[in-house]
This record gives structure tokens, sequence and C-alpha cells, in this order.
């Protein structure tokens, strides 16, 4: 039994689309990331920098939660309007076994969740 995956994923929300069994699930995950900081105090401190890696850290954690939410997929193509979908390919590179699932990224447009759906199932040529 095959176990694919699609991700459409920006910094605000994830839409995760399974097919197993030829069955299509779909699972929305929110981000509780802010805004990229933009620090308007002192650099002596070294402000800035802790606001940075505070971003940075919640960014691992929404794609750790997002990795979480996949198993052990045998396929997966990640998609997305920005930078979102490289940083979560990046974090797959955590483990060996997700990295070499990635069959696919694609840069697209905001999409409604059936467009992402509808996107994901052409992509593994299923036709419903």
């Amino acid at each position: 039994m095959s176990h694919e995956v699609g991700i459409w994923i920006d910094h605000k929300r994830a839409v995760i689309v399974t097919i197993a069994a030829g069955h299509v699930s779909t699972k929305t995950l929110v981000s509780d990331v802010g805004p990229h900081p933009h620090y308007s105090g002192s650099q002596e401190s070294g402000g800035e920098k802790k606001y940075e890696e505070r971003h940075s850290q919640d960014l691992d954690r929404y794609y750790d939660d997002v990795i979480g939410e996949l198993g052990k997929p045998d396929a997966v193509v990640l998609f997305g309007p920005g930078e979102a979908k490289l940083q979560l390919k990046a974090r797959f590179g955590r483990s060996k076994v997700l990295s070499e699932s990635i069959v696919a990224v694609e840069s697209t447009d905001k999409l409604t969740d059936p467009q992402i759906v509808a996107k994901v199932k052409e992509h593994y040529g299923i036709v419903r």
C-alpha cells in the first residue's frame, strides 16, 4: 500500500494532503509563528539576534509539527508561494528516510484547499 503526501505550505499554515489505499484526507496546521521580526532597538545588546533566533526556533517547531503529521510516506511533494517549502525541505534533511521521499518541490501561488487537493491528486495521477 502506497502512502503519498502533498504539502502546501507558507509561514502561516500548512495543508497536508495524504493519499493512502485510494483514500484522500487533508489536515490543516495553523502556525503560531509571527511575522518576521524587525528589531528597532540598539544593536549593542544583541537584541536583533535574539529576535532572529526566536523566530527561527518558532519556524523549526512549526516544521517539526508538520513533519510529525506525515508518518512514513513513500513520496512527498512540497509546494507553496514562498520560502517555507525550501525551509521544510531542509528540515526533512535531518532524516534520510524523509529526505529521500521528496519527489518534487514546486512554487505555486496561494491556493484554496480544493485546489491544493486537486494539485496533489494530479501530481500522483489520481483522477476522480
